[in-house]
């Protein structure tokens, strides 16, 4: 049995990465066509059943091909790989989708299935009765497939690399290994794939099974509560029933999900091994805390809000309706600062309450900060944030006694110089890059205020911010050609972010 076991492993180690995850992708097909199946749904059934076939078939016969070749190029290769995941492998899920659906063209479902695979769930089908049942899991479990990708990732690919927010904390530069760890790899470059692979997968797969056997207790729906089971762990907010307003939980689901969604703050909360010195412990991580802070002060300012704005029509604020408020906040806080993008039943109560309309512009900002490194969640992310706040704190210092000496510890020391310089750097290419696209998209016909909201929510993976963050929803479909596919190389830089795009480009890099 162990002999069996290893040759598995060899096997694993000499398919090629991108058809490792393809020839995944492919059997995942045959989850919802069993599902369509059993509702008695049976051309959703073939189409997902005839393309998961084609898709081993297209991997069989280009893995014979390919059987002699030995990969050589380390973790630069597989971050390559993960790129390629992110564009081309999105053609192929999108096929039993736009075979499916069948009144929409395959640009809209490989628009649909980049959205899905990055996280950012932007939704190019609204309304919940465009799609049937099965289309519905299968878009949740392309944005669950894609957080366990980054998960894997972010611990196996850009820890490694220094990328991904690791940069912060290593003492290598960006693309280049801090250790000898990516090139002892060259000659086995699976090797820290795997062991992550087999050690997040279980972790990820339980969490989101724990959460739907929750939701079912609750009250909710089999499906609804599978699909926001693997959506709060993917942060990519995909919703069967348009969002919390059509669950059946009521509070007791979001208070589920509230609960679960701290795993998008840091990586601490799953995993210690890609923990920096001296943060060890969640209640010292500064990811954690700073995430509690800034969603305390996001519902504390948004209750104001909503408080003055009730006085100032003449209403009154009742206690409970004042709890039921606070919990909006909180809930549509924490869900948009780890960009899952939820909101809350209560959203809408309050909004109406006050005769306020949505502010847009706060939630935008919390999506652009994002959540913890390692983690599934997108934005700036919450490590670079607190780097740039103890740089800062540091020259107000300087400024008042421009002879000290700091006095934070070991840990601080390395983020508050080299750190904030590194996340300054991130910072000025995430405002660049987002003026690019913005641009780009007013160019193709949208307004600023649509181009700045596309821009915010495909550059951040908060797809929900595209019907939220406005008083009139944006209709993505109404968008032209162009523009979608604009917005889909926009998912796939905010998802992989602009300094990993930048390590691939450079030369250099691949020489090393």
């Amino acid at each position: 049995m162990e002999r069996a076991r290893t040759q598995r492993i060899g096997l694993v180690r000499r398919l090629p990465l991108f058809l490792l995850i393809w020839a995944l992708a492919a059997l995942s097909m045959w989850i919802p066509a069993i599902y369509a199946l059993v509702l008695d749904d049976h051309d959703t059934s073939r189409s997902f059943f005839y393309s998961g076939f084609l898709g081993l078939f297209i991997v069989a016969i280009i893995a014979l091909a390919s059987s002699n070749r030995v990969p050589r190029r380390g973790t630069l290769g597989q971050l390559a790989v993960l790129l390629a995941s992110f564009t081309v492998l999105p053609l192929y899920l999108a096929i039993p989708l736009h075979d499916a659906l069948g009144n929409t063209t395959f640009l809209n479902a490989y628009f649909d299935m980049v959205s899905a695979l990055t996280t950012t769930g932007a939704d190019l089908f609204p309304d919940p009765d465009r799609l049937n049942a099965p289309l519905h899991f299968w878009r949740a479990q392309v944005g669950w497939m894609g957080g366990l990708l980054m998960w894997i990732s972010a611990a196996a690919i850009l820890a490694p690399l220094s990328l991904g927010g690791f940069e912060v904390t290593a003492r290598g530069q960006p693309g280049r290994p801090v250790s000898g760890v990516a090139q002892s790899e060259k000659v086995d470059p699976r090797g820290r794939l795997i062991r992550v692979a087999r050690t997040l997968t279980p972790i990820y797969a339980g969490l989101t099974l724990v959460i739907c056997l929750l939701l079912l207790i609750a009250g909710e729906q089999g499906l609804t509560a599978i699909c926001h089971a693997m959506s709060t762990m993917a942060t990519s907010g995909i919703s069967p029933v348009g969002g919390m307003e059509g669950a059946q939980a009521g509070f007791t689901g979001e208070a589920i999900l509230f609960l679960f969604l701290f795993f998008a703050l840091s990586r601490l909360t799953f995993s210690t091994d890609t923990a920096t010195t001296g943060y060890s412990r969640l209640d010292k991580d500064p990811e954690f805390r700073i995430g509690l802070m800034i969603v305390g002060a996001v519902a504390a300012l948004l209750f104001v809000r909503v408080w003055l704005g009730v006085n100032e029509i003449g209403n009154r604020l009742e206690p409970m309706q004042a709890v039921n408020v606070i919990w909006g906040m909180l809930f549509t806080g924490l869900s948009f600062l780890t960009t899952a993008g939820f909101e809350s039943a209560n959203w809408n109560d309050a909004q109406q309450l006050s005769g306020l309309g949505t502010p847009g512009l706060i939630l935008m900002g919390i999506a652009l900060i994002g959540g913890g490194v390692a983690t599934t969640a997108g934005g700036v992310k919450l490590l670079r944030v607190f780097a740039l706040y103890l740089n800062g704190a540091r020259e107000i210092d300087r400024l008042i006694y421009p002879s000290s000496v700091s006095g934070v510890g070991g840990g601080n020391r390395r983020i508050q110089s080299d750190g904030a310089f590194i996340a300054w750097i991130f910072l000025m290419m995430f405002a660049l890059t987002a003026a690019l696209f913005n641009m780009l998209l007013a160019a193709m016909g949208a307004g600023f205020e649509q181009a700045m909201v596309l821009t915010v929510a495909a550059l951040s993976t908060t797809g929900p911010l595209i019907e939220l963050a406005t008083d009139v929803p944006l209709r993505l479909i109404d968008l032209s050609s162009s523009a979608k596919l604009t917005m889909c190389a926009a998912m796939v830089i905010g998802r992989l972010e602009t300094l990993a795009i930048i390590a691939l480009i450079t030369p250099t890099l691949w020489r090393d």
